[in-house]
């Protein structure tokens, strides 16, 4: 029987795509207002930039750490009603934050609330909405819901920084409140869980399927998709090569550039504009990434992806001291590669380990990717007031990056591992 979701032209799989990449970028948003934040901090509390960097460094590591669940909750209560959800708990962590006045409140809304929040939205959203509703096209996919974060900082940083400068740090997370609020009803009213909810097959089959109801346990569940890929070599290089992927971008770049320009006299607004630019090419450079990643082996692409991200992080230190066109080379050419890292790692996931458990399994590679940037996060702050520049911290990343490039290519082909998937 035909139904009339079959003989539209349109596929709704689109308009959720769309959905979740709104929420994402307003989510990417929220991650990258702490690095505007900094500054801030210091001048009106008094707090060392180690201690606003720990506070960072445990909102970006809860940001992975609640992926592989946060999987297992999209699979048991449906994207729905989790993305409410999330956006429900990072409006408690933003509408509480005006009012701190020591660290340790900062660390529960924006550490572990804002965390907690954030990490239910993060990649691992877009990867399971991209496997459950496209076939054809889904690197495609993947690449564009990821470019959302770049996207986010494009449309979000500049102006948070502005309303920082002009405005105070304050009404700037209200002006984030007010897009959560916005973004609310857009989800309870036309987002769906499963293409079997508007009658239509995954775009790239024919056949309409009934998803599988979730089994297991929410806690225990992710913990056994753990344990059953442990014993793949693939798992460790895709989780090893994220860590690294992690520690060069939101832990290190995303977090600490703006302090860095602080330091060398760049204005906040100034020093936001070249994130926003970064975010412009990444759009491209990511979702261009998918492309290829539908085409290409995924692992020669990771292997230039680092290679070049290590590559502009050593020139980077040299940037900073050179001036504003120097850094303008820096941004567009890291820009470009900022999270082009995460469409083949996600294609790499599925294909090795089926698409049912991508999701989840991507969560926990995920969980690296954030350990690696908590603890780019941390180091890169106590470095800094160690050594009183963030040199050390900049190259040390990119000499990380060219090692990632190596790793890159000793990942198996998935006719190797296939295997561990039906552990």
């Amino acid at each position: 029987m035909t139904t009339e979701s079959q003989v539209s032209r349109f596929y709704y799989g689109w308009v959720v795509i769309g959905i979740v990449f709104l929420t994402l970028l307003v989510a990417a948003g929220i991650s990258s207002f702490p690095s505007v934040l900094i500054q801030s901090l210091e001048q009106e509390f008094g707090w060392t930039r180690a201690s606003i960097s720990g506070v960072i460094s445990i909102r970006i590591l809860l940001y992975g750490l609640i992926g592989p669940f946060s999987a297992a909750m999209l699979a048991k209560f449906g994207v729905r009603r989790t993305m409410v959800s999330a956006i429900f708990l990072m409006l408690l962590s933003l509408g509480f934050t005006p009012f701190i006045t020591a660290v340790w409140q900062l660390m529960l809304l924006w550490g572990i609330l804002g965390g907690i929040g954030t990490g239910a939205m993060a990649n691992v959203l877009g990867v399971t909405v991209a496997n459950r509703w496209f076939v054809k096209h889904k690197g495609l996919v993947i690449g564009l819901l990821t470019a959302s974060a770049a996207t986010g900082q494009l449309l979000f940083l500049p102006l948070l920084a502005k309303i920082t400068s002009e405005n105070g740090w304050r009404n700037a997370i209200y002006v984030i409140m007010a897009a959560l609020l916005v973004l609310l009803p857009v989800i309870a009213i036309w987002m769906r869980n499963h293409p079997y909810d508007v009658g239509a097959a995954p775009l790239g089959t024919t056949e309409i399927v009934k998803p599988a109801p979730f089994q297991g346990n929410l806690l225990l569940t992710p913990i056994r998709t753990l344990l059953s890929v442990m014993r793949s070599g693939t798992f460790w290089l895709l989780a090893g090569t994220f860590f690294f992927c992690g520690f060069s971008t939101n832990g290190l770049i995303g977090t600490h550039l703006i302090a860095a320009c602080g330091d060398s006299n760049i204005p906040i607004i100034t020093a936001a504009g070249l994130l926003a630019l970064m975010g412009i090419f990444d759009l491209v450079g990511t979702t261009f990434s998918g492309w290829l990643s539908d085409r290409f082996d995924s692992r020669w692409l990771l292997f230039w992806y680092y290679g070049l991200r290590g590559l502009s992080l050593i020139f980077l230190p040299y940037a900073l001291g050179a001036g504003y066109t120097q850094l303008t080379i820096f941004a567009v050419f890291y820009g470009l590669d900022w999270i082009a890292t995460v469409p083949p790692t996600a294609k790499l996931t599925s294909d090795t380990f089926g698409r049912e458990k991508a999701g989840m399994i991507f969560g926990w590679i995920l969980v690296a990717h954030q350990a690696g940037a908590s603890t780019a996060a941390y180091g890169a702050g106590f470095l800094r007031e160690l050594l009183g520049s963030y040199t050390v911290p900049f190259v040390a990343a990119g000499f990380v990056c060219l090692l990632a490039a190596i790793i890159a290519l000793r990942i198996r082909k998935n006719k190797a591992a296939v295997a561990i998937s039906a552990v």
